[in-house]
């Protein structure tokens, strides 16, 4: 039995891989590979079949954590927000496709509870879909998508009467029916205030309590069990699953950890979502297609037709720019995986018969297939029949305020130079995010109203969580020099060409910092001897320009003059790097009888062995710098910086002696 189950998931992961990298190469959306993986390894097609009985109940936990993100985009301020937009557009676009379209099917010969159950299957619409692809394309955050994501939302949320009228159809009397339908809404209503209660008393100092340990894997496992006991609590009340797990994520979206919350589950819904496309796939009998599809095919047309042109007018009416209401149109045209369970539903009660059943059925899956595109092509397809753009920056849905701007500042560390920078930014308006990892720094400083969220800055999907992409700089103030390199490199995949701002401990880590991605490195222990520089010459009387452009030379040549140093045999000048790859000063006095002597500077190839000559002393003068063809005599001293080897070989070499004479 075992061994039956391994092979079967090893086959279905394979063909997943495979498919999926054919697809993801001609550019098409991995969810239709997903559907394919489905039909080929289904009970209707020949070859190879995959049991769907356990795959379907896995699947379904990718839908819980699809509305559980989406939950963490829409906190409790921004649905109170958006309530006329969920409440007005939403009821009006359920309602009306519901109608418009169980109309037609009841004019075509279907039995009214039948067309019902078909009018509310294709009122509903991918979120699935509309999500993945609006984030694959940077589209989330503006108001077409927003207003898409919303509705879509609400949809999924109108499901649940659905599942209690869609049943007792036909066999119960009308009261019956809206009995059942207002114990569904009181249900709904009673899991929304336990969800809320219990996770504003719960999840935050929960969320702390983990924090607190530094433990990703105890923060993951707390964030798998919380959005299943969410789950389980609607599931119970006879809800659905989703439903839960999207209150538990609109309570978790007011809190600090929200982007790192989403950066945890994100990995766990995409692997699941892939299941659950595969799953609808198993659905489809393609022999029947040879009846069927003219009437799949006009299915889906009218599936798309109408609710693009129903959604438009709606939004349309709602005072929305027409353009814009034709892109969320686009985007709500398509069928919805929740439509596939309410037909399921039907079927088992026996509301609606298989042949129409599978022609609603494929009719859908044929608009799944053609939605990536329409979403896709929204733009285009919107700037052609208008003439010009459709979205405009002005134009956005309430937002969180942090990713309300465009050219925001992300900071990465929150500790005293994080802060310090922060308030500075503040002072001049500039909008930032900030991360942390420690818990007590992220709570008292949301406590002062400052944007500072809890979240591993080393993260591509944190960084792409606060908005990265459209940050204008970044800085990075913690020391942790591999966290750091790992944001840079994100951070080039983000958005290329970001300037980053980097502070370091030293010097040592300069070049390696530079070439992953930093625009500007601040050594620390340097820039305060430039603080303690400048003060000094300023109370010398030293002119302020004249200062200044000593400072800005030694940062434009990376602190080259700092960096040459005298190191003892008691040295406490603190250098993560071994010893022999330590940069040191070295003095070398050239005896009469020196090979040297009477070479010029530049004949002596210090170079080549990575060695450069700071300072020349003669006649007890001091030289800096000086010029490559000047000529070398008897008992100078040249002044020579390099790694302890390089300096030893170069210093045989113009002296003639077997070590070095002078002790650095």
């Amino acid at each position: 039995m075992l061994e039956q189950a391994l092979v079967q998931m090893l086959l279905l992961l394979g063909a997943t891989v495979a498919v999926v990298l054919v697809f993801q190469r001609f550019r098409i959306p991995p969810s239709l590979g997903y559907l394919l993986v489905g039909v080929l390894l289904g009970a209707h097609t020949a070859g190879p079949v995959v049991a769907d009985e356990y795959i379907r109940v896995i699947a379904e936990f990718g839908i819980v954590f699809l509305l559980f993100t989406i939950g963490l985009s829409f906190s409790m301020p921004q649905i109170y927000a958006l309530r006329h937009t969920i409440l007005g557009l939403g009821t009006a676009q359920v309602a009306l496709t519901t109608a418009v379209v169980g109309g037609l099917a009841w004019a075509m010969g279907l039995p009214g509870p039948a067309a019902f159950v078909v009018g509310a299957v294709f009122a509903q619409s991918s979120t699935t879909v509309i999500t993945k692809q609006l984030m694959e394309q940077g589209e989330s955050q503006t108001r077409h998508g927003r207003l898409g994501t919303t509705m879509s939302v609400f949809q999924d949320i109108t499901a649940v009467p659905f599942v209690v009228v869609i049943p007792v159809l036909g066999v119960v009397a009308a009261q019956e029916v809206a009995g059942a339908l207002g114990l569904a809404l009181a249900k709904a209503l009673l899991a929304f205030v336990i969800v809320l209660i219990s996770g504003r008393l719960l999840l935050r100092p929960l969320f702390q309590l983990v924090a607190e340990r530094r433990s990703a894997e105890l923060f993951t496992l707390t964030v798998l069990f919380v959005s299943l006991v969410a789950a389980w609590t609607t599931k119970t009340l006879g809800l659905s699953m989703a439903f839960g797990a999207f209150l538990a994520g609109m309570v978790l979206a007011d809190t600090e950890f929200r982007h790192q919350v989403e950066s945890t589950i994100r990995p766990f819904r995409d692997v699941l979502l892939g299941l659950f496309f595969v799953s609808i796939g198993m659905l489809v009998e393609p022999a029947l297609l040879p009846e069927i599809w003219r009437e799949a095919l006009l299915g889906a047309v009218a599936l798309l037709g109408i609710k693009l042109l129903l959604v438009t007018l709606i939004v349309r009416l709602s005072g929305v720019e027409l353009q814009t209401a034709f892109r969320t149109g686009l985007l709500l045209a398509v069928g919805g995986e929740f439509g596939f369970a309410l037909l399921a539903i039907g079927l088992e009660g026996g509301v609606i018969a298989s042949q129409p059943a599978q022609v609603v059925l494929t009719s859908v899956l044929f608009s799944i297939i053609l939605a990536p595109f329409l979403i896709r092509f929204n733009q285009p397809l919107a700037s052609w029949l208008f003439g010009r753009p459709a979205w405009r920056p002005d134009e956005s849905l309430p937002a969180p305020r942090e990713l309300d701007e465009q050219g925001h500042v992300v900071i990465c560390g929150f500790g005293r130079t994080g802060q310090t920078v922060a308030r500075f930014l503040e002072s001049e308006g500039v909008e930032y995010i900030a991360l942390d990892l420690d818990p007590a720094i992220v709570r008292e400083a949301r406590l002062a109203g400052q944007p500072v969220y809890f979240g591993d800055s080393s993260d591509a999907a944190v960084l792409e969580n606060v908005g990265l992409a459209r940050a204008r700089l970044l800085i990075i103030s913690h020391e942790d020099r591999p966290a750091a390199l790992k944001t840079l490199r994100h951070a080039a995949q983000l958005k290329a060409g970001i300037p980053a701002v980097v502070r370091t401990r030293d010097d040592s880590t300069v070049v390696e910092l530079c070439e992953a991605g930093a625009t500007e490195v601040i050594p620390e222990t340097l820039e305060a001897s430039m603080i303690l520089t400048s003060h000094a010459l300023q109370a010398l009387g030293v002119p302020l320009h004249r200062v200044t452009r000593h400072l800005q030379e030694q940062r434009a040549g990376h602190y080259q003059m700092l960096r040459e140093l005298f190191r003892g045999s008691l040295d406490n000048i603190q250098d993560p790097r071994p010893a022999g790859e330590q940069e040191r000063l070295h003095s070398v006095v050239l005896h009469e009888g020196s090979p040297a002597i009477g070479q010029r500077l530049a004949e002596l190839n210090t170079e080549r062995d990575q060695v450069s000559v700071t300072a020349l002393v003669r006649n007890e003068q001091r030289r800096r710098y000086p010029e490559a063809d000047t000529e070398v005599r008897a008992d100078d001293v040249l002044v020579l910086l390099g790694t302890q080897d390089s300096l030893e070989k170069v210093e045989r070499r113009l002296t003639g002696a077997g070590r070095p004479t002078t002790e650095d």
